[in-house]
């Protein structure tokens, strides 16, 4: 196992690169989506019911199959891995982002709104600061799932660790098959465990003081 590590060392690094690149980028995206989503629904109780659906059904849905599915329209590469990485970023994300909006005391935003706040100001200084707790839960959530898809990603020749992974399982048996997949596995478990507690930071330093746990 040494051995494939040294001799493979420049290579497992930039797929690690490529691996949390591709995280952090789909899951910067779904966190603007998600809550600009929120924003429209959580005022209203059917729409923040949808949202809630949406979010439980599309977990539902298995990785791999939509990996498969989405190769039609976009092909291999990059554009696939994205789609999907977002898309089930956005999941958990929308889910704790309306539940957060809607657990917001109202009267501190009646107390926004009586002096003189406008909606999308109140929803940026108030709401949003407020329920960002919440809403960092769900994209810690998010982040740990989408780091293992990340990995299935590679079956369309998606960017990261998951290319060891299905290198190994093709010629399983073969020279180095096993050590190829524990390097995807376990690479991608310390990726995962490392994004947490940059995001644990972010959230110290992004949590208005007076709401910090």
């Amino acid at each position: 196992m040494w051995d494939f590590l040294r001799s493979h060392a420049a290579q497992i690094a930039f797929s690690s690169w490529q691996h949390v690149s591709l995280v952090a980028q789909c899951l910067a995206l779904a966190t603007i989506l998600a809550v600009g989503l929120a924003a429209v629904a959580y005022r209203s109780s059917i729409l923040s019911s949808a949202a809630n659906s949406l979010s439980a059904i599309g977990l539902t849905i298995p990785a791999f199959a939509l990996v498969g599915l989405i190769i039609a329209p976009l092909g291999f590469g990059v554009p696939p891995a994205v789609a999907v990485v977002t898309f089930f970023a956005i999941l958990p994300i929308l889910r704790n982002t309306v539940v957060g909006l809607n657990g917001v005391d109202p009267a501190v935003v009646e107390s926004a709104r009586g002096i003189g706040m406008g909606r999308i100001r109140m929803f940026l200084t108030v709401e949003l600061p407020l329920a960002w707790p919440v809403v960092l839960g769900g994209i810690r959530v998010s982040a740990q799932m989408v780091m293992g898809i990340a990995a299935v990603a590679a079956y369309v020749l998606g960017p990261g660790l998951g290319g060891f992974i299905f290198s190994g399982l093709s010629r399983l048996g073969g020279a180095n098959s096993l050590e190829s997949v524990l390097t995807g596995v376990v690479g991608v478990v310390i990726l995962a465990l490392i994004l947490d507690l940059v995001l644990v930071g972010l959230g110290r330093l992004t949590t208005p003081r007076g709401i910090r746990v």
